[in-house]
Order: structure tokens, then sequence, then C-alpha cells
């Protein structure tokens, strides 16, 4: 199991997790399918095949998967049939159909073809580190990560946390590519620059030399690092944003050949060994992160 993206979450109280306790509460939140009238569910399902267990503890970092399934029905669909009904009315009636009498009529439309929608499923993994004060969401969506923050706070009644960036870090992303980059960071080929002015002109560098003049030249003209691409220890790539989310993590051969003497076969034992070498890879990240941009750790 291996995240693509990131969202960093500083606790800033601790907390103190049981796992028989923790798997009530989540049980108390369990996923089900949508009934016939739902347009959507959410809800805890198990990191591995065929198992009741809603979470999984390693290293004492517990991970947890929110499931979601969503009945597609296109505004279009229903739309297009408002329409003909109007239509008919109107022309039985000789009168216009009333706004709210059309709002009704959708409505009645929108349940009676919910029951043959087709639906459609997404998961959120994540994982809580009480130890290091660490929550982190593999969303590319402050709104996804919110979500599955926010299932948390519902089955264990708080959850007191902050994002790591507390502020934009355009200007330290900027020094890195002007100056010099944090040991261990090493800079890639992408970035986006963004101009402070009103105008708000958006620069996307990709497969470029960041160290070129050109490049260079829009830096000193006053844009700023939106993203940039980095390596980070030879041991991950990542597009690293000025709100410190991560997008599109890669984890090197380096760290994924560790677990490749797991027969493909054995799927749960391994999920369980590449959740927690990963984990820990991101945890260490996490805490790279905390020293460079200086993150209160309560």
């Amino acid at each position: 199991m291996w995240f693509k993206n990131l969202k960093l979450y500083q606790l800033t109280n601790s907390l103190e997790l049981n796992e028989e306790q923790l798997q009530t509460q989540l049980e108390s939140m369990s996923f089900r399918p949508c009934g016939s009238q739902d347009i959507a569910t959410m809800g805890w399902t198990s990191p591995f095949r065929n198992s009741d267990m809603l979470l999984q503890k390693t290293a004492n970092r517990y991970w947890l998967v929110l499931k979601k399934q969503e009945r597609i029905l296109p505004a279009s669909v229903v739309n297009n049939e408002l329409a003909e009904k109007v239509a008919q009315i109107e022309a039985e009636t000789g009168s216009p159909v009333p706004k709210k009498s059309q709002q009704d009529l959708k409505q009645e439309i929108i349940h009676r073809l919910l029951p043959q929608a087709f639906t459609k499923n997404s998961v959120t993994h994540g994982f809580i580190s009480p130890e290091h004060n660490l929550v982190v969401v593999d969303a590319s969506s402050d709104g996804a990560a919110e979500a599955f923050l926010s299932c948390v706070r519902k089955c264990i009644g708080s959850l007191p946390v902050v994002p790591f960036a507390k502020s934009s870090q355009q200007e330290t992303l900027t020094s890195w590519v002007l100056q010099d980059a944090p040991e261990q960071i090493e800079i890639l080929d992408e970035a986006e620059f963004k101009s402070p002015s009103e105008d708000g002109a958006v620069i996307r560098c990709k497969s470029q030399d960041l160290d070129a003049d050109e490049i260079l030249a829009h830096l000193q003209s006053g844009m700023l690092v939106q993203k940039l691409s980095i390596a980070w220890q030879d041991r991950l790539t990542c597009i690293i944003g000025e709100d410190l989310s991560i997008k599109r993590l890669k984890f090197t051969d380096l760290v994924k050949e560790q677990n490749e003497d797991i027969p493909k076969d054995e799927l749960n034992v391994k999920l369980d060994a590449d959740f927690t070498l990963m984990s820990s890879e991101v945890v260490e990240f996490a805490e790279a992160l905390r020293n460079i941009f200086a993150v209160d750790s309560e």
C-alpha cells in the first residue's frame, strides 16, 4: 500500500488510542452500500481483503480506510426529463409550470431514477501516529482530507489537528531554487511559479533545468515558487506545494525492493509489509519537513 499524495497534520494534543476500542468506534460508522434512494454513503472499510478489522496497527501507527459510494445521476439526464415533462404539462394545460412545481417534478424524477443509477466507489487511506503527533491522509484535495478527518472525529470524539503549514511557504521554496536547498533535498526539473501581483500570472516548468538563467530571471523579477519537484535522500520523489501538501509521491526502488521477497499470492501479508515500510518512510519524511519548516511539535 503506497500512498500517492500526502496531507500532513500536526496533533495539537496527545492522543491515546486503543486498538480494540478504536475498532468498536469505527464499527459505528462502517461502510454500507447505497440504498435505493441514497445519493451517496460513506464509512470505514478494512484495509485488508476478507477481513472484519476496520484498522491495521503496526509500530503504533493506525491505518484507516474511508470508503465512499455515490450514485451517478448526470444533471443533464434529470434536466432533459424535466424539460420533457414540463413541455407536456404546458401543452396539456396551456399554462406555464410554476418554478415551485418544477422543483417538485425534479425531485420526483430523481426519486424515480436513483435506483437505476450506476454507483462509483472511491477510498481514502490515512494513518495516525500518536507517537509522532502526526496524521497523514492520502488525498490530493483538502476536501477529501477534511472528509477523512471529520469521519475520524465522529467516531472517536475528537481529533485536534492543524495543517503542517500555517501560512504559505512560497518564499522558502523560492530560496531553495535561488540559493541552496536543505541537506538531503535535491531540486528536480519541475516547478510552478506565481506572481504575487494582482494579475496572478502563473508559469509552469517541466523537464527544465531550474538553474537556467531564463528560469531564474522569473524568480529574480519577483515571482514565487508555488510548487516544486524534489527528491529526498534518494528514497522518494514528489511535488511539494507552498502549503506543504505532497503530490505525485513515488518511492524509489531502494525502498520498494525491501519487500520484493514476499509472495504475491500472500496479498494481506504484502499489504501489511508495504504499509509498514511506506508509513515508516512517510514519518521520517514528515519529521524532516518539520525540522526544515520549523513546524511546532506539541
